[in-house]
C-alpha cells in the first residue's frame, strides 16, 4: 500500500505524540499548516480541553495579513500568539510540529514565540 504525503505526515506525528504531553504547567502547542494557512492550538492533554487557538483566517491577523501561507504569516502569527499567550501567563509550552519538517513555515513561528518570549 503507497501512503501519500499526508498520511506519512500523520504517522510522524503520531510516533512523535508517544513522549509528547500537554499538562498544565506546561501546554502543548500544536502547529498545522496548510498551502493557504497555518493554525496554532495550545492543548492540555490532561483534561483533553483546547486553551487558546489562533490562525492566519481569525479576525485579528486578516486585515494585517495579504497571504497567510507564507513565512511573514507564520512570523505574524506567532508574534501574535506570544502576546495573547502573555495576557494568560503562560511562559513555557512544549512544541508540538505536527510531523512537519522543522524549516520555513515552522521554524519562522517558532522563531517569533520565542522573540516573543516564550520558553520551549
Amino acid at each position: 500500500m503507497r501512503l501519500n504525503s499526508e498520511s506519512r505526515r500523520i504517522k510522524r506525528h503520531n510516533r512523535s505524540r508517544i513522549n509528547l504531553k500537554g499538562t498544565e504547567a506546561r501546554l502543548r502547542l500544536v502547529v498545522h499548516r496548510s498551502l493557504k494557512n497555518i493554525s496554532a492550538q495550545l492543548i492540555n492533554d490532561n483534561v483533553h480541553t483546547t486553551v487558546l487557538s489562533m490562525s492566519t483566517l481569525s479576525k485579528d491577523l486578516k486585515g494585517k495579513l495579504v497571504y497567510g501561507g507564507n513565512i511573514k504569516a507564520a512570523t505574524i502569527l506567532g508574534q501574535e500568539l506570544a502576546k495573547k499567550m502573555e495576557e494568560k501567563n503562560i511562559k513555557q509550552i512544549a512544541f508540538d510540529r505536527g510531523g512537519y519538517l522543522y524549516h520555513g513555515r515552522i521554524k519562522a513561528f517558532a522563531d517569533a514565540l520565542r522573540k516573543g518570549g516564550i520558553e520551549f
